[in-house]
């Protein structure tokens, strides 16, 4: 989980991308299109690097009209934005937005590289800091209402271990939901672990309380595990929503179905809203 500063504010250290794939001044113009080219992930770039000291950036533009046996420090951006390990997310994303740069290399007070941030870091940061509010109101709703003690884990957790407490989701906005999880921008999942108990999965369930539509969309993409903030109670508690999967009859993800036939109701308000 992003640590931060002590005013609470993340730095781009809490979510930036530690191992960043490099490329030298002296390699070839082919050689780096050939790279981007073969990447399993999007790289619009690379940072070109002499050890650990960065001396440019590279992207695919620059390679366009480029002769393939030129050396990218012949076609390289060396005068290059940076951020800094302590800066403020927001820092950097002020930066990122005002030159239209999508990755930023990170180096430290002597220029080394220790990273990369980018613009879809910068959206996970911001959509991180909204889930604790989700889960501390939970939280206390569950000690309010049950009188119970409750903790707070960040944890990956196995979509087979989830039981679902929304019996449908709606297809439209699971195109959404994928194109966030294909991007890293998802929001966390909040998951309740309560030590009871409850149908066919027994004991090690965890019931889902929000993201219903985020584990449909990566069960689509098989996707096996995803990051969650769990709710762990320290007493067996007898859940409203338990009570709801049971009476539904869900017990895993694939029992969630999906309404092809109908909008969601937000989404269908303001259609008939702008027909008005």
């Amino acid at each position: 989980m992003a640590q931060g500063t002590l005013d609470g504010k993340p730095e781009v250290r809490d979510y930036m991308t530690r191992d960043v794939a490099t490329v030298s001044p002296d390699d070839t113009v082919a050689e780096v299109a050939r790279r981007i080219a073969e990447s399993e992930e999007t790289h619009s770039g690379f940072p070109v690097t002499s050890g650990r000291r960065v001396e440019g950036f590279i992207t695919a533009r620059d390679l366009l009209l480029a002769d393939d046996e030129a050396p990218i420090f012949t076609v390289m951006t060396d005068d290059i934005i940076v951020a800094h390990p302590d800066m403020k997310i927001t820092d950097a994303a002020r930066v990122i937005l005002r030159s239209g740069i999508q990755r930023l290399p990170v180096v430290d007070d002597a220029g080394n590289l220790v990273g990369i941030i980018s613009n879809a870091d910068v959206v996970r940061s911001q959509i991180e800091r909204a889930t604790p509010d989700k889960v501390a109101k939970l939280m206390k709703t569950l000690t309010n209402i049950h009188d119970v003690g409750t903790r707070e884990e960040r944890r990956t957790v196995r979509l087979a271990d989830l039981t679902p407490t929304q019996s449908k989701v709606y297809t439209d906005e699971l195109e959404g939901r994928s194109y966030e999880l294909e991007n890293g921008l998802a929001e966390p999942l909040v998951v309740i672990d309560s030590p009871v108990r409850r149908g066919p999965g027994g004991d090690g369930r965890l019931l889902l309380a929000d993201g219903h539509h985020r584990v449909k969309a990566a069960h689509r993409l098989g996707i096996e595990e995803m990051d969650a903030y769990v709710i762990v109670l320290d007493e067996p508690v007898e859940l409203g929503m338990a009570e709801t999967a049971r009476k539904e009859g869900l017990d895993s993800v694939a029992d969630i179905e999906e309404v092809d036939y109908a909008h969601h109701p937000l989404v269908e308000t303001t259609k008939r809203l702008q027909e008005e």
